[in-house]
């Protein structure tokens, strides 16, 4: 099972792109943050042409997340547990042929000296109390997304550029840290070492400089990390005309 998860950029804005890869790289669950729209003004009859179930979570103008799948997607589930009164669509999460799989919008927290930094904290408190609850359900999960944190200096083509952001605050990394600690894997590092990035902004000519970070992640539960026999990161769509300024990172699970 091919498990990809992309950050488009607004979806609308983003079809052409989308439907390019949905044809191309043919993942069985794709993964989709920051929609930009309402749900019922997703694409969704330009995606189930290619055979795909959705599952959506919009908001105007901002945010929303979504599933798509090329299996049924069953127990789904909207908000994190504790979130109910937040009205910023972030968080999807359903089950796939036993696959817990999570699409994640994690908040940016910038700039750091006003609310929104303590309201990436408290998210984040909220995702890590979650993931510590799928662990005691003992199959595989997937928890996939724009996390909107850089692990490690390494993850960044040039650290001292992001000191001070909240991608890169102690605060924030150290939280990404306990969803490691606790027993997830991130899949990209688990898998390589190689130096490699998500995320290329659309200034200063980020994408043909390779000034890029790595902030889109898949972390895997144990039973999920027993089955990955693959991850990658699918570069091209980023160098498309008209692209999201992040590109797709997946993981392949042998699921029998």
């Amino acid at each position: 099972m091919k498990i990809a998860s992309w950050n488009v950029n607004s979806v609308k804005a983003r079809l052409p792109r989308l439907l390019e890869y949905l044809k191309e790289a043919s993942p069985d669950v794709l993964c989709l943050q920051e929609l930009k729209t309402v749900d019922e003004a997703f694409p969704r009859e330009d995606v189930e042409e290619l055979g795909y179930n959705i599952e959506t979570h919009g908001q105007k103008t901002y945010n929303g997340v979504a599933i798509l799948s090329k299996h049924p997607i069953e127990d789904v589930m909207r908000r994190l547990p504790g979130n109910d009164d937040d009205e910023q669509a972030r968080y999807i999460e359903g089950t796939i042929k036993g696959v817990r799989v999570a699409s994640i919008y994690l908040p940016n927290g910038n700039p750091v000296d006003t609310e929104k930094f303590p309201y990436k904290l408290s998210w984040m408190d909220l995702l890590i109390k979650r993931a510590e609850e799928l662990l005691t359900w003992e199959e595989p999960v997937v928890l996939a997304g724009d996390y909107n944190i850089i692990p490690q200096d390494e993850d960044c083509y040039d650290p001292k550029a992001w000191e001070g952001d909240a991608l890169t605050q102690p605060e924030s990394r150290n939280r990404f840290r306990r969803l490691l600690n606790m027993g997830y894997a991130d899949a990209y590092r688990a898998f390589t070492r190689n130096v490699n990035y998500t995320y290329w902004d659309y200034q200063r000519g980020a994408w043909q400089k390779d000034h890029g970070i790595r902030i889109d992640h898949l972390l895997l539960s144990g039973e999920a990390t027993d089955r990955m026999t693959e991850v990658g990161i699918d570069k091209e769509p980023r160098g498309r005309e008209k692209p999201s300024d992040h590109t797709p990172i997946w993981v392949d699970l042998d699921i029998s």
